[in-house]
């Protein structure tokens, strides 16, 4: 029986050298399962798939999602490393409401992070915590549609649809 998971995704579309070279390096089963991304909603948070792709085609925001990002840190027990946000947060969780409209008026609050080192497959030591910290990663990165992936059996995550949400303003 395979098993299929989705999720809703704000992939990284600029400014991601930096972070995909960090991947590559200290992490490259997870970077060769997906590309440098802030998960949106969570597998359990779509259930009713039909209900959250109808509200997404709904959206239609004047501006990207833009996110500011702090300092890495790590989690898991050092074990893992992420970048999280430090504002924006309000517009993300907005953004998640929005998904969820009629299915959950109140989602759960998720905080927006880049996952730059998975514990599920690598390790983060001191040396490699040190090494990442000296990267110089950016800061602000903007989101201008949200991308629905599925991953079958652990493998990799393909892209099954692509929502733009931001109307462009033309006079």
């Amino acid at each position: 029986m395979q098993k299929i998971r989705q999720q809703l995704t704000l992939f990284i579309t600029g400014q991601n050298e930096t972070i995909e070279q960090i991947r590559t390096q200290f992490n490259p089963i997870q970077h060769s399962l997906i590309a440098a991304h802030v998960t949106l909603c969570r597998e359990d948070e779509i259930e009713q798939l039909d209900q959250v792709l109808a509200n997404i085609k709904n959206i239609k925001l004047d501006s990207p999602i833009q996110m500011t990002f702090g300092a890495v840190e790590q989690f898991e027990n050092g074990k893992g490393v992420y970048i999280p946000v430090k504002a924006g947060n309000e517009s993300f969780q907005q953004l998640r409401k929005l998904i969820s409209k009629g299915i959950n008026d109140s989602p759960r609050a998720l905080l927006p992070h880049i996952t730059l080192v998975h514990p599920r497959n690598s390790t983060c030591t001191s040396e490699i915590f040190e090494q990442i910290k000296s990267y110089p990663l950016p800061t602000v990165l903007s989101f201008y549609k949200i991308s629905l992936i599925t991953q079958i059996n652990g493998g990799k995550w393909e892209i099954t649809r692509e929502f733009d949400f931001v109307i462009s303003k033309k006079e």
